[in-house]
């Protein structure tokens, strides 16, 4: 039976410590750090991922400055919101909720926030600091995962991982953050020739293809850790992930479930950025190193 990456329970710890490190130095800074999430449009799914969000900032004491723009708001107007959040003091991290209504593009309007509040770390700057291993804030879905297999105790030195998935927000960064803990790294896509003979050779599979139940037990080595990262709603009813997991449990070391795995961690990453990033404005010191790779 393969070990559970419960990132529920992690989220909860890492909460408690980031409720802890506010508490600790709220008096000298005179304010709570803050979040602006910004979200254009009525996508269903972007509603539940904002108030998830704002909820888990009330249980951590972090001040929430979101706003909700209509579909039909022209991109200057989204622009000049991203300019107004960028210049003020309350707000140490923004984040634009992704996907935008048709007509808008995320590009420049993810360039236009600034990189010291890019709570996403999807800014250039910052892609650009991961590659060169200086700190900055880092995309919260590989950062989620990286912070799950150290809690496990996963050793990553020395080992063969392969991240099935190219995304920017996911694959790319999770691929540059396992090079700098060691381990040697394949990226795999939709265009790779004999996917399952690659992935086999994996003693670490992060998936993150965005296909449901892609992988299966043809494509996983006995033993192997297998970190899944999708999320689907099945047409029927209920949750799955990019992995067949009845058939890769039997088989994996350890696997993260869905729901319950690398979710709960994307939501607390974009904690710690806020938090790291309000620490940082005021020259304050954390303990939250461990989490910032």
């Amino acid at each position: 039976m393969a070990t559970r990456l419960d990132g529920r329970q992690l989220a909860a710890e890492i909460e408690a410590r980031l409720s802890r490190t506010i508490a600790e130095r709220l008096e000298r800074v005179g304010r709570a750090p803050g979040l602006a999430v910004l979200r254009v449009g009525d996508d269903p799914a972007s509603g539940v991922y904002v108030a998830n969000k704002e909820k888990a900032c009330a249980r951590v004491g972090i001040a929430s400055h979101g706003a909700h723009l209509a579909a039909a708001t022209p991109a200057a107007e989204v622009l000049a919101t991203i300019r107004r959040l960028n210049a003020d003091p309350a707000v140490d991290g923004i984040l634009l909720q992704l996907p935008l209504p048709a007509g808008l593009d995320e590009g420049p309007l993810l360039e236009a926030i600034d990189p010291e509040k890019d709570a996403d770390g999807l800014h250039t700057l910052n892609l650009g600091r991961l590659l060169k291993g200086e700190p900055g804030p880092r995309s919260c879905t590989p950062a989620g995962v990286m912070a799950l297999l150290a809690r496990h105790g996963i050793a990553l030195a020395g080992c063969r991982a392969v991240v099935v998935g190219r995304s920017i927000l996911v694959g790319k960064p999770m691929a540059l953050m396992l090079q700098a803990a060691d381990a040697t790294v394949s990226v795999a896509h939709s265009r790779t020739r004999e996917l399952a003979a690659l992935t086999r050779q994996a003693d670490l599979l992060v998936v993150a293809a965005g296909r449901p139940e892609m992988v299966g037990a043809e494509h996983v080595r006995p033993g192997a850790v297998v970190v899944d990262v999708g999320i689907h709603r099945r047409p029927e009813g209920g949750l799955c992930g990019d992995v067949r997991a009845a058939e890769v449990e039997p088989l994996a070391s350890a696997l993260s479930p869905v729901p319950g795995g690398v979710g709960p961690m994307t939501v607390t990453m974009l904690l710690v950025n806020t938090v790291v990033a309000w620490c940082r404005r005021h020259g304050l010191d954390h303990d939250l190193t461990d989490l910032v790779v």
